[in-house]
């Protein structure tokens, strides 16, 4: 039966985009994707929708995430538009409308050299250098936007416990204090996907 959860979600799971509408008249829908990175979606076959609110009489519980297959998909615009098993009409394509769409990270295409997934680089350490010109920590990543140009990572500051562990610097409202660096190879010039750390020259007290 089509959408049946006899296959449990990936472990794996990452968020890249919301339904937004329906698409046309057959059942297609329009995605807007959380990042510019949207070749994933339009890459991969199988994805995994969350429904917005929560399911009529579940006690605030969400229904499992629904699995789709991908029949066609194309880029339009800043968007996505594809046809899912799950919308054979318009008013099915509807009913989908803000549904979070999720990939398997372990589905992704192979990156092309010098290039990394946003997704990866999120909880990644940054180190840059002193005044003296000293490696020094920096903070750890927590989101990557895009500025139309390239990539900047947000990275929260932190401070290196004598445990090894870090804590993430809070200002007066608790918020993290975040500073951001480009993420170009002219400041970042050593990416540690495996090991979760970021070598750049940018300067910490920056």
């Amino acid at each position: 039966m089509t959408g049946a959860y006899s296959e449990g979600p990936p472990q794996d799971l990452i968020e890249l985009g919301r339904i937004v509408s329906a698409y046309g008249v057959r059942g297609w829908i329009k995605i807007q994707p959380h990042s510019s990175q949207a070749e994933v979606l339009l890459q991969t076959s199988d994805w995994w929708l969350k429904a917005p609110v929560p399911q009529i009489g579940g006690a605030g519980a969400f229904a499992p995430p629904r699995k789709a297959k991908v029949l066609a998909s194309r880029p339009h615009s800043a968007t996505v538009v594809a046809s899912l098993d799950l919308a054979p009409d318009r008013n099915a394509a509807e009913a989908l409308k803000g549904h979070t769409i999720w990939v398997s990270r372990a589905q992704f295409p192979p990156e092309d050299p010098d290039e990394y997934y946003w997704v990866d680089l999120i909880g990644c350490v940054l180190y840059g250098h002193d005044s003296d010109g000293s490696p020094a920590l920096i903070g750890k990543v927590v989101n990557v936007s895009d500025n139309g140009v390239h990539a900047v990572l947000h990275v929260a500051r932190a401070q290196l416990e004598a445990d090894g562990s870090l804590t993430l610097l809070q200002n007066q409202k608790g918020r993290h204090i975040e500073t951001l660096v480009p993420f170009v190879r002219a400041h970042v010039h050593t990416v540690d996907i495996a090991g979760k750390r970021l070598d750049s020259d940018w300067p910490v007290d920056f």
